[in-house]
């Protein structure tokens, strides 16, 4: 039986971890419909060019010219249609949910917990550091499944283009082709340089957004509103491009890449084959392709999902992040 005073509690006293999962879940699928056409184009720029496809690691396909975020998104549009820019959106909510809830509970747990807090509430830079790259793969870890399928589905239409069967019929037939075709660990293909984006991601992320509030809240006059939130949330988005465009690279070209009935990559053996391989045959600024759109979508991303996140937390009587 449940205690009669627990029973008039409100739900996020109640079950705490699990409502900021449910509340984090909602902003993060709010975020992701409003900025899914630039991922989609970001991911089409990333596999542009590549130079394992042009050694005829696989068999490739007519040249692409090289296009600019604009005008791949123009080209989508035209030669595949407007609702192609939506295309993996569903797998992208779906990832969404378990990572954005994961990491959400993980880091305030560890920053209220287990790291803790200073007296005057602040929380040290060092410590934001680890608790945003620990969330940020953990929740990536759970999330990878997801994250394959969406990365998958974004270039069936460039497979219809360049006259290659589809691979799937949506959402559940990627899951079970790719579960039949690799095992369960088929499901976490390119996990490895997942999480590295995804830990590197949080450190731009959460470490940034936590630690620019709260170093404005303490240190001017500006007060917990969304005046606050959205300069944190810029800031978070600029430094969480930067040091995530790389390995989102490399996960991209992990997880697109064929792979043969065992399940084994074609074109690379590993993240780190797949960086070697990025870097002598494109250059260095290859590793940043994409970083235009990867930044113009973080940027609105990181300000629709913190201003979605804090007010529905202030409109469901939780606190403050």
């Amino acid at each position: 039986m449940v205690p009669a005073e627990e029973e008039t509690l409100p739900l996020p006293e109640r079950w705490p971890r699990a409502s900021k999962f449910a509340l984090s879940a909602c902003a993060a699928a709010v975020a992701e419909l409003v900025t899914f056409p630039l991922d989609l184009t970001k991911t089409r720029l990333q596999i542009q060019g590549e130079a394992a496809v042009r050694g005829g690691g696989a068999a490739a396909g007519p040249a692409v010219p090289y296009r600019g975020m604009l005008r791949t998104a123009a080209g989508i549009v035209q030669e595949e249609g407007l609702l192609k820019l939506w295309q993996g959106a569903t797998p992208a909510v779906y990832r969404h949910i378990v990572y954005s809830g994961v990491r959400m509970v993980v880091y305030e747990h560890l920053r209220d917990s287990v790291l803790g807090r200073a007296e005057d509430e602040s929380f040290p830079f060092w410590k934001a550091v680890i608790g945003g790259m620990s969330a940020g793969a953990i929740g990536q870890f759970f999330a990878s499944p997801t994250d394959l399928v969406k990365v998958q589905m974004q270039m069936e239409g460039k497979r219809k283009l360049e006259g290659k069967p589809l691979r799937f019929r949506g959402v559940h037939h990627a899951f079970m082709k790719i579960l039949s075709e690799g095992g369960i660990r088929g499901l976490w293909a390119g996990w490895v340089p997942n999480v590295q984006r995804a830990a590197l991601v949080n450190m731009g992320d959460l470490t940034t957004y936590d630690s620019v509030k709260h170093f404005l809240l303490l240190n001017t006059p500006l007060v917990d509103n969304s005046v606050t939130h959205s300069v944190a949330s810029g800031c978070s988005g600029l430094v969480a491009a930067v040091l995530g465009t790389p390995a989102d690279v490399v996960k991209t070209r992990i997880m697109n890449q064929p792979r043969d009935k065992q399940g084994r990559g074609l074109l690379y053996k590993s993240s780190t084959d797949c960086l070697i391989q990025t870097v002598q045959g494109e250059g260095f600024m290859s590793l940043y392709k994409g970083f235009i759109p990867t930044w113009m979508r973080m940027a609105p991303w990181s300000l629709v999902f913190w201003l979605t996140y804090e007010q529905i937390r202030r409109l469901c009587g939780v606190s403050s992040f």
